[in-house]
């Protein structure tokens, strides 16, 4: 079972992500740290107790914006030691995914925390560290497959398909782009282009998927090809440019 330390410096936040975690089967304790400081002190313990010891930590839920030092800065320094905890981040801004994911992160949870978001990230953890006991039983929802589902202030929200022009690979995970905004999901590029390729998407860029019908114009310029979604103007990589030019060159 994991042992897990929860890092926020908001304590009504700290002791609910505690008793989540508490809450879940596959931990077998958790407790609770209110700055990066604290819970550095707590994992430098944890080490000397040994990966066996009864002051071991596995993973560690880690806030990015705390007074001090921050997550993002704990998270460096335990890259360092010879057997880091894992760590997932548990924040309110989604801005920080890429740097998260550099530093090996095992997932990254957006707040406010919901129970089942929480179990899927204990998931993670879990299969890293080889523990075996059973997910907690969650009813799961499929959206159509004319949505995708993304999360949105604790939220779940459906995001018509249709209304995305392009999507940003971001580590493991991929930006959605719409008129209206952006949104992050865990799901990695190459899944959504195989998944939505009979929908139009095409890849044009190790980093970009784009939907052919939001393409306003294909531009040439001193050999390199770009193309124009909205007001953003996207690079076309060599090796999908001719696939480009005759997708579009046969769009009706």
């Amino acid at each position: 079972m994991l042992r897990a330390l929860a890092v926020d410096d908001e304590r009504p936040t700290l002791e609910e992500l505690v008793y989540l975690l508490n809450a879940d089967p596959r931990i077998g304790a958790a407790e609770g740290a209110s700055d990066a400081t604290e819970a550095l002190r707590r994992i430098n313990r944890a080490l000397e107790s040994g990966p066996d010891g009864p002051d071991a930590i596995d993973v560690v839920f880690l806030d990015i914006q705390m007074p001090g030092l921050d997550g993002l800065d704990l998270a460096r320094l335990l890259t360092g030691f010879a057997r880091p905890p894992l760590v997932v981040f548990v924040t309110a801004h989604e801005d920080f995914a890429v740097q998260a994911f550099d530093l090996d992160a095992v997932d990254y949870v957006l707040k406010p925390v919901r129970r089942e978001r929480l179990a899927e990230a204990v998931r993670r953890a879990a299969e890293q560290r080889g523990a075996t006991l059973p997910s907690p039983r969650i009813p799961v929802h499929e959206p159509d497959l004319d949505h995708i589902t993304v999360e949105l202030g604790g939220v779940a929200r459906f995001v018509p398909v249709d209304d995305i022009t392009h999507v940003e690979a971001q580590g493991d995970y991929a930006r959605l782009h719409t008129d209206k905004g952006s949104h992050l999901v865990r799901i990695p590029l190459a899944t959504l282009e195989e998944r939505w390729r009979a929908r139009g998407f095409v890849r044009i860029h190790r980093r970009h998927l784009v939907a052919l019908r939001h393409i306003g114009e294909l531009r040439l310029d001193a050999g390199t090809v770009s193309v124009l979604v909205g007001t953003e103007e996207l690079q076309v990589s060599r090796r999908h440019a001719r696939e480009l030019r005759d997708l579009l060159m046969r769009r009706p």
